[in-house]
């Protein structure tokens, strides 16, 4: 039987206003297994700054943080059991409630989706990609993502779409090559290849979904709410706790994975504040965390 979007979206912010709870007391610790989405990098900052400085041990949790990569499902893991929570994306999520599988979002640790469009210097705007018909290079996640919504905005055409392999080579050596990347990553290792890219924040044109939200199953909100409610919590203040000094993340983040420096770490964190994705939006208000209707609304639209 089909689902609602509007039906997956309203359940989707059921507990996402719970961030005012108080550290927990508790004789045992209660066990958690957290999926990543990818490799551990300035973007998970909050989750390993949360373990790092104890913060998921002052509300009574034990947490496992494992990360993710490009050949690990993160639903499967999830509604299997084998994680108690991921971090999703939200149109994983309505995909995923779509098919039938028992998954909810239940906070969203950046306003802003870190995804963007790059191009060479000689680019000035997202409309001059679509007017010149410029090559765009996009991964297979795109096509359900971000794309239907630049072809809903800006008019693009499937015609121009090359297939990304997630190598800046290609753009180094071609000019006239537009590609997908995230903020803090492609673009740092363009200026390291010697190019300063222009780079168009698809959130800061009007994109809508959140990013690096919290994804849990309902048998664990049924279950074990107060569990829930903690580890939304800590998590986001271990977000704050990140961005006012990010040391022990960081050490945690390149213990996990030893590709990650100081310096592309730092990069990330630059970016993050410069465009204000976990702190900005309803957060600068509300709190870091927070979603709201309306937002889920714009972005069951947009896909």
């Amino acid at each position: 039987m089909a689902v609602n979007k509007h039906a997956v979206i309203s359940g989707s912010i059921m507990i996402a206003g719970l961030l005012s709870l108080s550290p927990a007391s508790a004789e045992e610790l209660d066990k958690l297994v957290f999926g990543t989405n990818w490799y551990a990098q300035a973007e998970h900052g909050g989750f390993y700054q949360a373990l790092a400085t104890g913060l998921y041990e002052d509300y009574g949790l034990d947490v496992e943080i494992r990360m993710g990569g490009p050949q690990i499902n993160g639903t499967q893991l999830l509604v299997s059991g084998r994680y108690d929570l991921l971090m999703g994306y939200p149109i994983g999520n309505v995909n995923a409630v779509e098919k039938g599988l028992p998954v909810m979002t239940v906070a969203a640790s950046m306003q802003g989706d870190p995804q963007a469009l790059i191009a060479h210097p000689h680019v000035e705007s997202i409309e001059q990609i679509r007017e010149e018909g410029l090559p765009v290079y996009i991964a297979t996640f795109a096509h359900s993502t971000f794309w239907p919504w630049l072809k809903a905005e800006y008019g693009f055409e499937d015609d121009v779409v090359h297939a990304y392999t997630f190598s800046v080579a290609p753009f180094l050596n071609n000019k006239d090559i537009v590609q997908q990347g995230y903020l803090s990553s492609e673009p740092f290792a363009m200026r390291k290849g010697g190019v300063e890219p222009n780079v168009f924040l698809l959130s800061d044109h009007g994109y809508p979904p959140y990013a690096t939200t919290i994804e849990t199953t309902t048998d664990m909100i049924e279950e074990r709410p107060d569990v829930v409610k903690r580890f939304v919590q800590a998590s986001m203040e271990g977000w704050k706790s990140y961005l006012e000094n990010p040391e022990p993340g960081n050490e945690l983040i390149m213990k996990e994975n030893p590709e990650m420096t100081p310096e592309q770490i730092a990069y990330g964190i630059e970016k993050m504040k410069e465009y204000e994705l976990v702190t900005g939006g309803d957060a600068g208000t509300m709190g870091i965390g927070v979603m709201t209707e309306e937002r889920w609304q714009k972005s069951g639209t947009s896909w």
